[in-house]
């Protein structure tokens, strides 16, 4: 980011600089923030999340990493539960319309990104605001009237609905309120920041404007970069399968950091661990390090040591972990795709057909080719997929 001008005070110019550290975008300067901050009044940090997938990842993360940064330098974080934004779904990069979600699956989704937010934010200074709050109370003549805010032209901007258009591809009307809705909670909010990844770049915006139609001072607008998916070309995203979940197991965490691209080590070092040196020293041995941090966020530095020592074993050495679950097999025959589903957590049928065709299932050391198999040639076996997921058949 640039500096911040000289005419501005000096603690609020270097509180602005430290915390614009890592961002892409600070519109409409640094020098407006460090302006806010010089009020000398906590500000109001919006992050707005649509919940609509149930658990959270790393990417997510660099975002709330940077929301608990304000926290700790004596800001409020406000913490925007999207639970009616999702009906609508963000179209921010999307080249077709989201499917629409059920009112309970947002429910259920919003109290888990909440309890696995709270993995990086503190509790004690997080305002939680689900933005059903305002809406589900908001009648037409409300409704009317934010509409009124914008115009299709400036909605039309967007990369996403232009591309979209142009390839005569369908942009739906509720789409085209999304970034009028998004806009709004900041009004209901009285957000001074809002922060976001780099592609809500054009939604933050907008609402500055909305604000400002309101009458209201505009807040100021941070973007975070994206952090790379474990394939490193695409960014980390749950239905792309390239995803470290906050919830995945100690063991899974180091196991996938340990699978990502050399070339992506700095990138995760840089935006999850900043005032940690980057890489250095041998590929390898940088990667454990950055799997073992990773660990320790969310379970603590002797989790992180078992989680090394597993993927030592089961990973480098080949060997079975110490401590295997078991898996009761019953009649004559065995769908091998299904037991993979059931067992061990494969993600669907066809994922485990797919693990089987290219050599990825294993009983005890022997390859699995076959989709169905007796029981009799099961029971007593360990049944491995990949690298990482182990069970002992009965």
């Amino acid at each position: 980011m640039s500096a911040v001008p000289e005419a501005v005070d000096p603690q609020a110019r270097a509180a602005a600089a430290a915390l614009t550290e890592r961002t892409v975008n600070c519109e409409p300067s640094v020098e407006a923030l460090a302006s806010k901050i010089a009020g000398g009044k906590p500000l109001r940090v919006k992050l707005g999340v649509d919940p609509t997938a149930p658990d959270i990842h790393l990417g997510h993360c660099v975002v709330l990493g940077k929301l608990r940064e304000f926290q700790d330098a004596g800001h409020i974080a406000v913490l925007v539960i999207g639970d009616w934004t999702a009906r609508v779904g963000d179209p921010s990069g999307r080249s077709a319309t989201r499917p629409m979600l059920s009112h309970d699956e947002i429910l259920a989704n919003a109290q888990t990104f909440r309890e696995q937010a709270f993995r990086i934010l503190d509790p004690a200074r997080t305002e939680v605001r689900p933005n059903g709050e305002w809406f589900g109370k908001m009648g037409l003549a409300p409704m009317f009237e934010l509409a009124s805010r914008a115009t299709i032209n400036q909605l039309l901007r967007r990369n996403d609905f232009a591309t979209r258009m142009a390839d005569d591809r369908p942009v739906s009307v509720l789409e085209l309120l999304y970034p009028l809705l998004q806009g709004y909670d900041s009004v209901e909010l009285e957000a001074d920041v809002e922060i976001g990844g780099t592609d809500q770049l054009f939604n933050l915006m907008l609402g500055r404007d909305i604000q400002s139609r309101y009458g209201m001072p505009s807040q100021v607008v941070m973007t975070m970069p994206i952090l790379p998916g474990t394939d490193g070309i695409q960014k980390m995203s749950k239905s792309l399968g390239n995803y470290i979940g906050v919830t995945d197991a100690p063991e899974e965490q180091f196991g996938k950091i340990m699978s990502i691209p050399d070339a992506l080590m700095a990138e995760y070092f840089r935006l999850m661990f900043s005032r940690e040196p980057g890489p250095t020293g041998h590929p390898g041995e940088e990667k454990r390090r950055l799997g073992r941090l990773v660990v320790a966020q969310f379970y603590g530095e002797a989790a992180a040591a078992t989680a090394e020592e597993h993927f030592n074993r089961v990973v480098r050495d080949r060997e079975a972990p110490t401590e295997i679950g078991e898996y009761r097999i019953d009649g004559e025959e065995v769908h091998i795709p299904a037991l993979l589903v059931d067992a061990l957590g494969i993600g669907s049928r066809s994922e485990a057909r797919r693990l089987v065709t290219q050599g990825g299932v294993a009983l005890d050391d022997d390859p699995v080719n076959d989709l169905d198999m007796p029981a009799d040639a099961l029971r007593g076996r360990v049944l491995r997929a990949g690298k990482r997921r182990f069970v002992r058949l009965v």
